[in-house]
């Protein structure tokens, strides 16, 4: 559902007693039962494959010594960390369903609506003056708010905030009273204003200036070839070939470089979820590093055992882990290159020319598979087309040059899509 026009106040904390000369009174809040039991069941069936593979996740960590055991642990606790989330979530409700309570202050100017437990939640303010038509409504039955019964209602810009359950039909004058002394101000009757309506709320408020940097004004003029965040891509990219010239880097070399890019760009994703999220970020980020996480395990198997091992390496032990730490410690230059690159084009044109803005959650999550998929496609054919003719270092560079060409044209159709 879009929101439009005014937006409340919102902050997260403790539900602390009024103030001197303000008012305050705790609301019925009805619990449905049915709605409980169905939850709790819902939340049990969750946490029992969360529990066994847990089991599974320690006793792994507990004993391992080659690469495949690692791979194991990894792609186990990603798993965990991404379904997490489902029962951390209805914990939650079911906790707020089974002990929650709805709160509401006025004190002057103002009118605060909290909403969690006694010890914590969060509060969402009101300006009373913008406030409109506060009533008693009584929703139809099988109706999105019909488990609150009789409630309060009021209009703030376009839409109508619900508060309370099974309130009686003459509290409601009681209730405009209290607000009136506390406030200063009465509620008003009417329709709303025209810039009370008008405006949207935003995928994302530019309301925390700590976030756009200094002097970032709008998008600015549009990333280009020769833009300073794509020359540094390309130059970041042209380090293996210079790591093949003087380091004598080989096919493996690369293909463990360009799977250490992707979790660079998996760890700014993660970066931009938390820009674009705030709060939401907390659950999100888990579940994005969770499914992440599963499937950059699985990945680097792939490409250690094709590539660094070859097809003839054998079954083994699937690579000891003194081995696989060193193909990190020998490409430390490319991927500090790539790094940096990755960072200032954050910097630069994520938070410096505002691309966060009009971005949502679910599109920010999936925004890092298509590139790094259709990358990867390009490599490992390219790879495989080194295996079969011999390690010749034209089908290399041929890699590396597909590799920067389709990197680059992410890059800008990015740039493109989010002025």
């Amino acid at each position: 559902m879009i929101r439009k026009g005014l937006r409340p106040g919102f902050k997260i904390g403790i539900d602390l007693p009024a103030d001197k000369g303000a008012w305050r009174r705790v609301l019925p809040f009805r619990r449905s039962w049915i709605a409980i039991v169905i939850l709790a069941i819902m939340d049990i069936i969750f946490i029992i494959p969360l529990v066994t593979t847990l089991q599974q996740a320690a006793y792994q960590w507990s004993k391992f010594d080659s690469l495949s055991d690692l791979v194991g642990a990894l792609f186990l606790s990603a798993w965990l960390l991404g379904w997490l989330i489902g029962p951390l979530v209805m914990t939650g409700i079911l906790t707020l369903l089974l002990f929650g309570r709805e709160v509401l202050k006025a004190r002057p100017g103002t009118v605060e609506i909290f909403i969690g437990l006694p010890l914590m939640g969060v509060t969402l303010q009101y300006d009373v003056a913008k406030m409109r038509n506060l009533r008693i409504e009584h929703p139809p039955n099988k109706s999105g708010k019909s488990w609150r019964g009789s409630h309060f209602a009021f209009d703030y810009g376009a839409n109508t905030i619900a508060v309370g359950s099974a309130i009686g039909s003459d509290e409601v004058a009681e209730l405009a009273s209290r607000i009136q002394m506390a406030s200063g101000t009465a509620v008003r009757r009417g329709d709303a204003l025209p810039g009370e309506v008008q405006t949207k709320w935003a995928a994302n408020e530019e309301d925390s200036p700590a976030l756009p940097l200094a002097g970032a004004t709008g998008n600015g003029s549009p990333v280009t070839l020769m833009s300073p965040s794509t020359l540094a891509l390309i130059i970041a990219n042209l380090v293996p070939v210079a790591g093949m010239i003087f380091l004598g880097w080989n096919l493996s070399d690369v293909m463990v470089l360009y799977w250490a890019e992707s979790a660079v760009i998996g760890f700014f994703n993660l970066c931009k979820i938390a820009v674009i999220g705030h709060w939401m970020a907390l659950l999100a980020g888990p579940f994005f590093v969770g499914h992440f996480g599963g499937f950059m395990s699985v990945h680097f198997l792939f490409i250690y055992s094709l590539f660094v091992k070859g097809p003839q390496g054998g079954n083994g032990s699937g690579g000891e882990l003194a081995d696989v730490a060193q193909l990190f410690v020998n490409l430390w230059p490319a991927l500090a290159a790539l790094f940096v690159s990755h960072a200032f084009s954050f910097f630069k044109n994520f938070l410096g020319r505002r691309e966060y803005r009009g971005r949502t959650l679910k599109t920010q999550m999936t925004e890092p598979y298509s590139r790094i998929i259709f990358m990867h496609l390009v490599i490992i054919f390219g790879g495989g087309l080194t295996i079969i003719l011999g390690e010749l270092t034209p089908v290399l560079l041929m890699v590396i040059g597909l590799k920067i060409f389709f990197d680059v044209r992410a890059h800008l159709r990015q740039r493109l899509g989010s002025c």
